[in-house]
C-alpha cells in the first residue's frame, strides 16, 4: 500500500480513496439531500428560527432614505461584534462591480435588529498631486475580504484595500488601510497598513511617497501602533488579504503556492485543535500548526458550489457550521443553506438559512441574483450574547443583509403550537419562527393595549414581509389563527399551509379588496369578506396522503369551505408561512443576469402601509 498527502491506492483495483477528516478530505457532506435549483427554496427545510433583517436596502433617486449617496452596487461585507455592538462593513459602487469609484461603509446595531444609517468609513481614493493612473486603470475602487480585527490590546481596527479599476487584484492593488474605531463611535486617522508587494503596470511600486494616506507607524498613538503590528503578526487574519496581494515579499509567510486560485479564506479549529481552511470553490485543507503550514488545498466533492463565499465555523452550542450557496453557477446565488456537525469533518442536514431572492431593482455588472459572499464573524473578532450564529452577506449584490440563526441548528418540532406571543418583548426575539424583514417590511412583536402579538406590515413595492412557524410533520392537521388587518382596500396577507419542500397545498389570502379568498383545487372562491381593525378567527383542518386530499376552512367559527381540494398533492404539511405579498419564483436560473435594464418602476418609493396583526396561533397534528 502506498500512500501519499493523504490518498489511499488500493494497489491491483485502481480505485482510490480519500480519508475523510484527513488533506485529502478535510471535510465532508453525508446528507445526501441537495437544493432543487427550480425554486427558491431549494425544496429545502428550514433552519428553525432563523431572523434575517435587511439592514441597508439600496435607493438611487432618494439617497436620504439609504446610504446618502444613490449607489447602488453594495456587496462583500464584513462583521464583527466588539464592546457591546455589532459593525457590519460593506463595499459600495454607483452601479457596477469593479467600476470606479469605490467606497466602503459602516452601519452598526447593539441587537442585530435596529441598525444606524450607513457611514462612509474609507472615501473614494484621490492621488496625490502629479500622481497619474497606471496604463489601463479607469479610476480607484475598493475590494478587501475582511473588514476588522479586535487586537490583543483591545482596539478595533477597521481595514479596506485601495486599488485601481477594473482589477484590483495584484498589479491592480495600492494598498491596504486602516484606522481605529472608538467605543463612542469616532474613528482615528486613515493610514495604510500594507502597500501591496506588486509593481503597477507601469512599474510604479507604492509607498508613503506615492499615496493619499501616510503609513501607520507614523502615528502618535502607541497603542494604535501595537495593534497595528498585531495584526501584521497574525498568520490567519492577514491570510485573508492574500487574493488582492500575493506577498512577493513573503509576507505571509507559509507554504501556500501563490500560483493557486484560492479565494476568500476562512477558517476555524476543530476540536482535534486541527485548523479548517475554506475557499471558495469548495476549496479546503488543513494545518496543525496555526497556518504556517497547510496541507494542499483540494475541491470537496461533496460540498457544491461555485464563485460564492463559503463559510465555516463552530458554533456557540460547541458544534459546527458550514454556510454557502449550494449551486455551481456564479449568477444565481441561492438559496442560502446552512450545514451541521459534531466534530468540524463530517457535515450533515442541509437546511435553508435564505430563500428568498426579491427582484433586483437596479441593473449592475455581476450583480448575481440571490444572497452573496456571506460572512460571519470570524474567531477573535468577538462573539455576541446568546447563543446564535450571526451571518452577514448581500442580496442581488443591491442590498446588505443579516441573519441570525439560533443553535442547536434544528429543523423539527415535537408536539403541539401554542403561541400567543404575551411573553414575548416588543422589538425583540420571536422565538421558533423564521422572519425575512426588509427596511419597508417589518416583522416585530408589538403590544396593543395590552395584548402582544406579531405584526407584519409593508410598504415596500418589491419585498414583503414574511414570517414562517414550522410545527411538527403530520397527514392530518388542524391549524388557528387570529388575522387582524389595519386596512380592507390595499394590502394583502397569504396564508399557506406547506410540506417540507414548499410545496403549497393550503392557500388563503386576505386580498387588496377586503375579500378573503382560498384556493379550492385550481379555483379561488370567496370565503368571506374582511373589514378594517376587526379580528378575524381563521380555522384549516387539513388532511392529506397518497390520495387525494383536502381541507376545511372557517371564519370566525363558521364554516366556508369543506372538503376543498388541495391546491397540489403532498404527502403530510410542516409550516405556516404568512406573507405579505404574492408567491415568487422569478428570478429563476433562466432569467438574464447581465441584459441591461432600467431601475423598476417606483423602487424608490414606499407604497402605502398595510399592516396585519397575529395572534393566538395553534397547531395540532393528529397522531
Amino acid at each position: 500500500m502506498f500512500r501519499f498527502i493523504g490518498i489511499v491506492f488500493l494497489l491491483g483495483t485502481g480505485v482510490a480513496q480519500a480519508q475523510t477528516g484527513s488533506a485529502s478530505e478535510p471535510v465532508r457532506y453525508v446528507g445526501g439531500i441537495s437544493a432543487d435549483p427550480q425554486v427558491h427554496e431549494g425544496r429545502l427545510r428550514y433552519a428553525i428560527g432563523v431572523e434575517s433583517r435587511q439592514t441597508v436596502r439600496a435607493n438611487r433617486t432618494r439617497p436620504e432614505e439609504a446610504d446618502g449617496f444613490g449607489w447602488t452596487y453594495n456587496h462583500g461585507s464584513d462583521l464583527c461584534y466588539w464592546k457591546g455592538k455589532f459593525y457590519q462593513e460593506y463595499l459600495s459602487n454607483p452601479v457596477d462591480e469593479h467600476i470606479a469609484p469605490g467606497q466602503t461603509l459602516l452601519v452598526t446595531s447593539t441587537d442585530g435588529r435596529t441598525w444606524t444609517k450607513p457611514r462612509v468609513v474609507f472615501p473614494p481614493y484621490s492621488a496625490p498631486d502629479g500622481v497619474k493612473l497606471p496604463t489601463g486603470s479607469t479610476g480607484y475602487m475598493m475590494h478587501q475580504r475582511m473588514g476588522f480585527f479586535v487586537a490583543p490590546n483591545g482596539k478595533l481596527l477597521v481595514l479596506g484595500f485601495y486599488a485601481h479599476a477594473e482589477e484590483p487584484f495584484r498589479e491592480g492593488g495600492i494598498g491596504r488601510v486602516v484606522r481605529e474605531m472608538r467605543e463612542d463611535g469616532t474613528m482615528g486617522p486613515i493610514y495604510f497598513i500594507r502597500y501591496t508587494s506588486h509593481t503597477s503596470a507601469d512599474g510604479v511600486r507604492w509607498s508613503e511617497k506615492n499615496t493619499r494616506y501616510p503609513f501607520y507607524r507614523s502615528s502618535k498613538d502607541a497603542g494604535f501602533i501595537a495593534a497595528c503590528e498585531a495584526l501584521l503578526a497574525n498568520r490567519l487574519h492577514t491570510l485573508q488579504w492574500r487574493e488582492e496581494d500575493n506577498g512577493l515579499d513573503g509576507f505571509y509567510r507559509n507554504n501556500l503556492d501563490t500560483a493557486l486560485d484560492l479565494q476568500a479564506f476562512n477558517w476555524y479549529h476543530r476540536k482535534d485543535g486541527k485548523l479548517v481552511a475554506l475557499w471558495k470553490r469548495s476549496k479546503a485543507a488543513l494545518s496543525e500548526d496555526e497556518g504556517a503550514t497547510f496541507s494542499l488545498p483540494v475541491k470537496v466533492p461533496t460540498l457544491t458550489m461555485a464563485g460564492g463565499k463559503q463559510w465555516g465555523q463552530q458554533t456557540p452550542d460547541g458544534r459546527y457550521a458550514i454556510c454557502y450557496n449550494p449551486i455551481e453557477t456564479d449568477e444565481y446565488r441561492y438559496p442560502l443553506v446552512v450545514v451541521t456537525g459534531d466534530d468540524g469533518i463530517l457535515y450533515d442536514h442541509m437546511l435553508l438559512v435564505q430563500g428568498e431572492v426579491p427582484p433586483r431593482r437596479f441593473f449592475g455588472r455581476w450583480k448575481d441574483f440571490g444572497p452573496c459572499y456571506m460572512r460571519g464573524i470570524p474567531e477573535g473578532n468577538g462573539r455576541p450574547p446568546g447563543n446564535d450564529m450571526w451571518l452577514s452577506y448581500s442580496m442581488n449584490k443591491e442590498d446588505i443583509w443579516i441573519s441570525r440563526i439560533p443553535t442547536p441548528v434544528r429543523y423539527a418540532v415535537q408536539g403541539d403550537v401554542l403561541d400567543t406571543f404575551n411573553n414575548l418583548t416588543p422589538g425583540g426575539a420571536v422565538p421558533d419562527w423564521n422572519i425575512y424583514v426588509p427596511a419597508w417590511a417589518p416583522v416585530t412583536i408589538v403590544d396593543r393595549n395590552g395584548e402582544k402579538c406579531l405584526e407584519l406590515s409593508d410598504r415596500d413595492p418589491y419585498d414583503y414581509a414574511r414570517a414562517i412557524r414550522v410545527f411538527e410533520e403530520g397527514t392530518t392537521v388542524e391549524c388557528s389563527l387570529k388575522i387582524k388587518p389595519a386596512q380592507a382596500n390595499h394590502g394583502s396577507l397569504e396564508i399557506d399551509l406547506t410540506d417540507q419542500y414548499g410545496n403549497r397545498p393550503v392557500r388563503i389570502r386576505f386580498d387588496d379588496r377586503g375579500k378573503i379568498v382560498a384556493l379550492d383545487g385550481t379555483v379561488e372562491k370567496i370565503a368571506g369578506t374582511y373589514e378594517p381593525d376587526r379580528e378575524y378567527a381563521v380555522s384549516i383542518r387539513v388532511r392529506t396522503g397518497l390520495t387525494a386530499g383536502s381541507f376545511d376552512l372557517s371564519i370566525n367559527g363558521k364554516p366556508v369551505l369543506e372538503k376543498a381540494a388541495l391546491a397540489e398533492a403532498v404527502k403530510s404539511v410542516e409550516r405556516l408561512s404568512l406573507r405579505t405579498g404574492p408567491y415568487r419564483d422569478l428570478p429563476n436560473r433562466k432569467t438574464p443576469n447581465e441584459d441591461p435594464h432600467p431601475p423598476l418602476p417606483g423602487a424608490d418609493e414606499p407604497v402605502r402601509m398595510a399592516s396585519f396583526l397575529v395572534d393566538d396561533v395553534v397547531v395540532r397534528v393528529k397522531r
